[in-house]
């Protein structure tokens, strides 16, 4: 944990610098400017730790409005470095070109002011359009063939939330907006694979009771994300307990005697030591082959001895980037970073996008979700 902080630092206070020597080229800064801009990014560098300590110490008003501020500043930020990185790669270009070509092509080289001012108005738009983005929930939908299921039972209608992150940001207005998604579904199963809850949940219990007014019929099934082990795993499986979820950790159940349900612990709680560690193809070994086998895990990896044991994987994790050109990252670290996969001897593989936000309140080109997955009957 203490590595992931020294290099969230580097990293963010990094961007902060390369930001400030932009700003300070850009708009011809003076000391006093200049000064004040430094005090400024020294606050937003250090922002998510003021939030949690603030947060800890009961400063919730405060709190919230250092996250708003500092998250919706690390967009900004974000965007701010990706679009001034690249204009700087279109001047090294044309620097190469000149060079190339000996001819001076000045007239197509952005001068510093105008760089930094263009970098700006895209990133604030981006942000401000993403904010709405994120607000905006999508429903997703899906249908997988099985001949697994019963004869009396045509369709199984499973909903999927993933990553909802309820805390200093995603409170009752996005959950309601959330939950709305999902009682048009009409499920009879729901899942939450993961991250139900942020690193800061403390005051929250009465969101716990809008899932209460969400009954399927085979119940509801949740699983641990990383952010279940951030924010306390005891208080964090105590809310998800109050919504009315049956946790699954390194455990499953047959539901109705027709469909298995097996939940693995989010593998974040190893550095906790409050890992459920057992065998995810064990596991799955205990359940009978010919009834339907659903896999809630919440990262989205593949473990290739597993394959042929279950009929489909719901993860989350990744958010699709949440916020682009972020999401080429995600895809790069993760094979399979969001939506459907056919993979092998017969199982699928649906990873969600998320239905909240992490840090900031804002996606751009990877809209939240809520996933519709129809089980439908076929004969063998």
């Amino acid at each position: 944990m203490y590595l992931f902080f020294i290099i969230f630092f580097l990293l963010y206070g990094g961007m902060h610098l390369y930001a400030f020597l932009k700003a300070r080229t850009g708009l011809a800064l003076g000391t006093t400017a200049s000064g004040f801009l430094i005090f400024f990014m020294l606050l937003m560098t250090f922002t998510p730790f003021i939030v949690r300590i603030s947060e800890r110490h009961g400063f919730d008003i405060f709190a919230r409005l250092m996250s708003y501020t500092g998250y919706i500043w690390m967009s900004i930020l974000f965007l701010f470095v990706v679009s001034s990185l690249a204009i700087d790669f279109f001047r090294l270009l044309t620097y190469a070109v000149e060079f190339i070509f000996q001819k001076n092509f000045y007239y197509l080289k952005p001068s510093a002011g105008f760089s930094f001012f263009i970098a700006l108005l895209l990133s604030v738009s981006i942000s401000v359009y993403g904010y709405f983005e994120a607000g905006n929930i999508r429903t997703e939908k899906i249908t997988i063939k099985t001949s697994k299921l019963p004869e009396q039972i045509d369709r199984l209608r499973i909903v999927q939330i993933s990553d909802v992150h309820i805390g200093l940001i995603v409170r009752e207005e996005r959950l309601k907006r959330i939950l709305n998604e999902v009682r048009k579904a009409n499920p009879d199963i729901l899942v939450s694979t993961g991250d139900l809850v942020d690193g800061q949940i403390n005051s929250l219990t009465g969101l716990s009771k809008l899932f209460k007014e969400i009954n399927p019929r085979y119940g509801k099934f949740a699983i641990t994300g990383n952010h279940e082990f951030y924010a306390g795993l005891a208080q964090a499986l105590d809310f998800t307990e109050q919504a009315g979820f049956r946790i699954l950790r390194g455990q499953g159940i047959t539901v109705q005697g027709f469909i298995n349900i097996v939940g693995v612990d989010g593998s974040a709680g190893r550095r906790y030591n409050l890992f459920k560690d057992i065998s995810e193809k064990e596991l799955l070994l205990q359940f009978p082959k010919g009834q339907f086998t659903l896999l809630l895990k919440h990262r989205p990896l593949v473990d290739k001895n597993s394959l042929g044991l279950f009929d489909l994987q719901l993860s989350g994790h990744s958010h699709k980037g949440q916020i682009f050109p972020f999401t080429l990252f995600t895809k790069l670290y993760y094979q399979f970073d969001a939506g459907y996969s056919q993979l092998t001897n017969n199982s699928h593989l649906y990873v969600s996008r998320g239905s909240g936000t992490w840090g900031p309140p804002i996606r751009f080109l990877a809209p939240p979700e809520v996933t519709v997955i129809d089980i439908v009957r076929e004969e063998d």
